[in-house]
């Protein structure tokens, strides 16, 4: 009865030994001799000795079959369940390695966004700019159209009477004068290594330097703006067609007549420059501080959502280029709005003594000529306050009006279908299904090497799934 104790005691500790992958222990050996001699002298009790053994053995048994099954069941879940982890990290998979791909894609989108914004800003709004300088220089005007409701029945008469091409006048000479500011910003810059452009980084002395480049290109360019100004609001149906580098030959003109005026009442250059330079530069450093500071707001606010979400987009180019536009569009529109009215003053001074006949919008049918005799920009300026009051120098801010409610709708499109693009082309899932699978966050946990923590946030439907690697196994050691 002994010997076959021994053998199954033998037996059984070999089997456990086996199971945990470990060698016997030399101590082992005396405790299996003391078992031998144990019968001998307990006799029948041994027995008890073996059956605390035998639960013992299962014990460690059952332990190992519920590891595996535990590890069984956490690789392969139930297909009840909404999500599985191993489609969802199949599908994180195939979401992180299509950002590699946008990031080609977002570089053309970006590009398609600043193109569409550059046409916008120089093409489309030249038929609202042509109505406001029309508006603007009429001084015996009894519309004064500050709203955009009643420029709408002028333009349906422009349209019928002198067709689709009467807004577009002036836009040859319009985009010379635009090119030729910065060829001259360009020229400068070259020869006195004064920047053309400035940012956060620039020292005080660089940026007086870039404001004294800004005056004299301004101060150069005005003659030849001023006779772009004239092929802008003058008829179509009363003047002749001007050629296409007419502007530059009347611009020429208005500068080497510098201090007598070519016509009658045409005021000399001089004139001109002081009050266009002063404005000009005023206006632009508006513009820079309205620019910048929207340009913070947005980008914050930018940040603010992407860590709300959790996770910031590993490109976000794009955004923050739809940022910056609108930055750009929220400057413009402040500066044309604060400006408006010495915009007012340095048109008619400019229009002065060159005979322009132009379309009396106040019914969109008849023409009518400009006769002013101002004898400078206080002068005008007096004048205008008298003669039309305060209101007199807001003439045609409907026009302003409807140019940014274009340029918005025209942005506002084209995000819609580069988002679109975007959707259809790379594998990345629409906006709403990463918000909700929080698909965002979870690449970034991805990213970041945090696989290590012990739980990771999948779907609204599995909130978490806890797994310690090292509990694995744990109470078998018990």
């Amino acid at each position: 009865m002994s010997g076959s104790i021994n053998n199954y005691t033998n037996q059984m500790y070999a089997a456990a030994n086996r199971a945990y992958g470990e060698q016997i222990h030399p101590q082992a050996e005396s405790y299996q001799q003391m078992m031998d001699r144990m019968p001998q002298l307990i006799g029948d009790p041994g027995i008890q000795l073996v059956n605390s053994l035998e639960d013992r053995d299962k014990a460690i048994v059952d332990n190992i079959n519920a590891d595996q099954h535990a590890v069984s069941h956490i690789k392969y879940l139930n297909s009840d369940r909404d999500l599985s982890i191993e489609k969802q990290s199949k599908a994180l998979d195939k979401y992180l390695d299509s950002q590699d791909e946008e990031a080609s894609l977002r570089k053309y989108l970006v590009f398609g966004v600043q193109w569409v914004s550059l046409v916008t800003e120089n093409l489309l709004s030249h038929p609202f700019i042509v109505l406001r300088r029309q508006c603007q220089v009429y001084n015996a005007s009894k519309r004064y159209h500050l709203h955009p409701f009643q420029l709408m029945p002028s333009i349906m008469h422009l349209h019928r009477r002198q067709g689709v091409t009467t807004l577009w006048k002036g836009l040859g000479s319009c985009l010379l004068v635009r090119g030729m500011t910065l060829a001259i910003d360009d020229v400068i810059s070259k020869f006195t290594s004064w920047p053309k452009d400035v940012d956060s980084r620039t020292t005080l002395k660089r940026f007086g330097q870039h404001l004294l480049l800004k005056s004299i290109s301004i101060g150069l360019v005005v003659p030849f703006y001023a006779a772009s100004l004239v092929e802008t609001v003058q008829s179509d149906i009363a003047s002749e067609k001007p050629g296409l580098l007419d502007v530059f030959r009347e611009g020429s003109l208005r500068l080497f007549y510098w201090s007598s005026p070519q016509k009658g009442r045409m005021l000399p250059a001089w004139a001109l420059i002081g009050p266009s330079v002063t404005m000009g530069i005023t206006k632009y450093l508006f513009g820079l501080v309205i620019r910048g500071v929207s340009s913070r707001i947005m980008r914050r606010r930018l940040t603010m959502k992407q860590e709300q979400r959790g996770a910031k987009h590993r490109d976000d180019t794009l955004e923050h280029q739809n940022a910056e536009i609108y930055a750009n569009l929220i400057s413009m529109l402040t500066t044309e709005m604060l400006f408006f009215p010495f915009e007012t003053i340095l048109h008619r001074l400019q229009l002065q003594g060159t005979r322009t006949i132009i379309d009396n919008l106040d019914n969109g049918y008849a023409v009518v000529p400009i006769l002013t005799n101002y004898q400078g920009a206080i002068d005008c300026y007096r004048t205008t306050i008298l003669t039309e009051g305060v209101a007199g120098l807001y003439k045609g801010f409907g026009a302003v009006v409807l140019q940014f409610a274009a340029h918005v709708a025209v942005i506002k499109l084209t995000k819609w279908v580069v988002c679109k693009i975007t959707e259809c082309i790379s594998n990345r899932p629409p906006a709403r299904i990463v918000q909700y699978y929080n698909l965002d966050r979870a690449s970034a946990v991805l990213v970041g090497g945090n696989n290590s923590n012990n739980s990771t946030t999948i779907s609204p439907s599995i909130s978490s799934t806890e797994l310690d690697v090292h509990s694995v196994g744990q109470n078998s050691l018990d």
